[in-house]
């Protein structure tokens, strides 16, 4: 009942519209992501070439990449290779560790050493069901690594190939206990991340087999392979659309402190792994929000992104701030307070992010800067009266057509003070005639032309603004200046009721029959 409702009473967390507070989007923007995998940064699924024991197994030759090899030979050769390891299975005699061992470690290397592994020669041949008899409790660890070496670098193939892993996923998921060598355990959690990676029905089976919890405990020491896999690992686990295996994860013991830990003391490669974890924990449960805004991770997250110089962590860092934000209404205040040395340092970097020439990093500022900029009356002059608004004007005019719906965002909400319910926005005067007067106008009729809806929206939105609140009555012949008559009338029969509504209305109400016959 409580996430029900947390979609109609909680601000917009990607950004409140102008003057209105939006239903929450929080979930569908994970789901987005999870699309989009991190804007391409980082892979939902990751090929295994190099142990995750740091040395510890023997990977010589795995540097033979075997770009140029031809496909048909490798796929002899992974057929040869499953031969050899089911003859090994089979064998009892004298040295048949090593055998079996030395049979996996050359299906290993096959399916790791080319930029398109195998897998469906290996899947083909039957080589999970073999693979399924290697992980069987009581054998060697160095068996048990190889074999789940081998099940990562299958799950890391297409749809159908990693479903064929569903027989392995009990034993993956048992070698995650205690009981199990780090190594071993951690090779496990990687295969389980390529199967989380890929669907949200083979995420609801490691659920239901239990994957969730171990994979938290994993998360929790210190050893940083291990705390990067397994994060990285929960990540894809919980990333929605459903918001249950996120309240769980949340609800484990030791869990929120392991965060709190890892973003303060770990380096950045882990870091970001666990502020991923913090991104879709924050976009998918009210109460994991709640949580976390009441420990300290926005503090740890601000002091990240000022510290950090990395792309990768800045990123999950941002979407978390962002996320934290919109999601509780209690997190600015608490954190992003006028006059405190922190909350300069987190404006200062974000414009720092608006400067970057990473698009998505800009990208990311200005949806955080939105979401400040839905908030108080000091927030919203908090941004105001800083070096971001000449950036944002800039942006406005320039920037790719993502980035300028954010900043519209930002420069719409500056101008309206918070509203309650359905209550019509009462204008923050300064902030709109100022920044009318250096520009902004035609970025927002600009977009009103677009073909996106949200896009159209927010410029109609500005306009109504600049109609019903410029002194002197002088919001009309501005409109008209910019030819914001001629984008408006556009809609006269567009399809989208509201939009057509909110037009024509605008057009009636202010350019009606009467307009200019003053002059």
């Amino acid at each position: 009942m409580a996430d029900s409702l947390f979609s109609t009473n909680k601000r917009d967390p990607i950004k409140s519209s102008v003057g209105s507070a939006a239903g929450s989007r929080r979930r569908q923007h994970a789901v987005t992501i999870g699309k989009e995998r991190r804007e391409s940064l980082v892979r939902a699924k990751r090929l295994c070439r190099v142990g995750v024991s740091e040395g510890e197994v023997d990977v010589e030759g795995e540097g033979d990449m075997m770009i140029d090899e031809e496909q048909s030979i490798l796929e002899s050769q992974t057929l040869l290779a499953v031969e050899n390891l089911k003859s090994a299975l089979a064998f009892q005699g004298k040295g048949a560790v090593q055998k079996r061992v030395g049979a996996l470690q050359e299906l290993r290397r096959l399916l790791s050493r080319s930029e398109f592994p195998p897998v469906e020669s290996a899947v083909k041949a039957g080589a999970v069901a073999i693979l399924v008899q290697c992980l069987s409790f009581g054998s060697p660890d160095e068996q048990l690594l190889e074999a789940a070496w081998c099940l990562t670098n299958i799950a890391a193939g297409n749809p159908e190939e990693t479903k064929a892993l569903l027989p392995a996923l009990p034993l993956l998921i048992a070698h995650l206990g205690e009981k199990s060598s780090s190594p071993v355990a951690e090779q496990c959690a990687w295969a389980l991340g390529n199967v989380a990676g890929e669907d949200e029905e083979l995420r609801n089976v490691l659920l239901i087999q239990g994957a969730l919890i171990p994979l938290a405990r994993m998360m929790q020491p210190n050893r940083r392979s291990t705390v990067r896999t397994a994060a990285w690992a929960l990540s894809n686990l919980i990333k929605g659309p459903n918001p249950k295996a996120a309240n769980e994860l949340i609800r484990v013991d030791g869990v929120l402190d392991s965060i709190v830990r890892h973003l303060t003391k770990a380096d950045d490669e882990p870091a970001t792994e666990v502020a991923w974890v913090v991104v879709y924990l924050s976009a998918l449960s009210n109460l994991a929000t709640s949580m976390l805004v009441k420990s300290d991770v926005l503090k740890l997250l601000l002091n990240r992104l000022a510290t950090s110089n990395s792309l990768q962590l800045t990123i999950p860092v941002l979407r978390s701030l962002g996320n934290l934000i919109a999601g509780d209404s209690h997190a600015s205040y608490a954190v992003l307070v006028p006059g405190l040395e922190v909350t300069d340092t987190a404006i200062q970097v974000l414009i720092k992010c608006l400067k970057s020439e990473h698009r998505v990093l800009k990208k990311e500022a200005a949806w955080v800067l939105s979401n400040i900029a839905a908030g108080s009356v000091e927030h919203k002059q908090l941004i105001y009266s800083s070096e971001a608004v000449s950036l944002l004007l800039h942006l406005l005019s320039a920037a790719p057509f993502d980035i300028r719906k954010e900043v519209a965002y930002i420069l719409g909400n500056l101008c309206v003070a918070p509203t309650k319910g359905d209550e019509k926005p009462s204008l923050i005067l300064e902030h709109l005639v100022s920044l009318v007067e250096k520009g902004c106008l035609p970025g927002f009729i600009d977009l009103v032309r677009s073909a996106d809806i949200e896009a159209a929206r927010l410029g109609l939105q500005f306009i109504e603004l600049v109609l019903r609140g410029m002194p002197n009555g002088k919001g009309p012949k501005l409109v008209e200046q910019e030819d914001g008559i001629e984008a408006m009338e556009r809609f006269q029969f567009h399809e989208n009721e509201d939009l057509r509504t909110m037009a024509n209305s605008l057009v009636d109400k202010y350019f009606g029959e009467d307009y200019g016959l003053d002059e």
